[in-house]
């Protein structure tokens, strides 16, 4: 289709080989709409981290496609891939561990332009300065080290690093979920002001149905390396068929239930961060 930019068929990751193999995603199928967002959502170990991996060809998959705007990656050779790695970017889980700390926020950024080609080393720290300043870091952010910001600033190095590629489809592997609630809202609210501007695709996997709800427009549920419920975000969210994503739903909503980030209070953050800016708008 037209509008689909990429389009997932049957993709199989297996981690080992013959009687050791093991099956982390199983026969997996989905597309994502140009300029939209699909989250996935599961339990830890259910293969969501693997299958970004394997769209970034972190991960060679066993097999099946992985189609962007109609070329398939699954198969291609790395010198083939290599001139299209641009194309889809990776912001990943850990903020802490995902920066080289020797480096400047400037530098790491900077480094994916110079990668695409750009000689000028004034032209690649003006780039540089244009994104950092984008993803709402001060001036004085350039020459500072990750050591020196927090893990909301330095997830927000790790959105410009990724956006310096000039990417199509930017894959989000669990980018908020070692952030606290309010900043966790503002990374969000970033990565939404971001997609409106620049029509970026995203998929954005998470196990916070808080996450998924205020991201995506579409969501799929796994278990076990298997889709075993998928629609849109705002039907499936409200009315869960499956018996493992109303586990998972209930879990969200019983605070008893719940460890680590309350969803809700994300929520709640989110409309208070949108409520403030439309007060100084």
């Amino acid at each position: 289709m037209a509008d689909t930019l990429l389009d997932v068929r049957h993709l199989v990751v297996e981690y080992g080989t013959g009687s050791h193999a093991f099956r982390a995603v199983d026969d997996v199928s989905f597309s994502v709409p140009r300029g939209g967002t699909l989250a996935i959502v599961g339990e830890s170990g259910c293969g969501k981290s693997t299958i970004a991996k394997a769209l970034v060809r972190l991960l060679r998959p066993t097999s099946g496609s992985i189609e962007l705007d109609g070329t398939d990656l699954a198969t291609m050779s790395e010198a083939k891939l290599r001139p299209l790695r641009h194309r889809v970017q990776m912001v990943f889980q850990d903020p802490y561990g995902s920066l080289d700390p020797h480096l400047t926020a400037q530098q790491i950024v900077a480094e994916p332009i110079a990668v695409r080609g750009e000689k000028s080393r004034k032209v690649q720290r003006q780039k540089a300065a244009e994104l950092i300043d984008r993803v709402g870091l001060p001036t004085s952010a350039l020459d500072r080290k990750p050591p020196e910001f927090s893990g909301g600033q330095r997830q927000r190095i790790g959105i410009a690093r990724a956006l310096a590629s000039e990417p199509e489809l930017l894959v989000c592997d669990e980018a908020t979920s070692a952030l606290d609630v309010s900043v966790q809202a503002q990374v969000l609210e970033l990565l939404a002001d971001i997609q409106r501007e620049q029509g970026l695709t995203y998929l954005f996997i998470s196990h916070n149905l808080g996450v998924v709800r205020a991201i995506s427009q579409h969501v799929v549920v796994m278990r076990a390396g298997q889709i075993v419920e998928e629609g849109r975000t705002v039907d499936l969210l409200a009315r869960p068929q499956h018996e493992y994503t109303q586990r998972l739903r209930r879990s969200a909503l019983e605070p008893g239930l719940m460890t680590g980030v309350k969803p809700r209070h994300l929520i709640r953050a989110i409309a208070a961060s949108r409520a403030a800016e439309r007060k100084t708008a």
